[in-house]
């Protein structure tokens, strides 16, 4: 999801803040506490303004829709 997320702020100009949660207790902390069991893993996407969240990898144009807060409901697998 690393290049997409790049281009979205490239492109868009949508920061998207990242969070290392493997080694940093605090951060995998931030992730339950968000995820509240939707995903359970990375990557794992919430839109804190609209609440939206993506679990797994998912398009561009998904991941544009999240970002500026509309639903992005497919995963790139489906």
């Amino acid at each position: 999801m690393k290049p997409l997320v790049e281009k979205l702020e490239n492109e868009e100009g949508i920061e998207v803040e990242q969070f290392e949660v493997w080694k940093d207790e605090k951060n995998a902390e931030k992730l339950k506490e968000y995820d509240k069991g939707y995903c359970g893993g990375v990557p794992f996407f919430i839109n804190t303004e609209s609440e939206e969240m993506i679990c797994g990898s998912v398009e561009y144009d998904a991941l544009v829709k999240w970002a500026k807060g509309t639903k992005a409901d497919k995963k790139k697998d489906d």
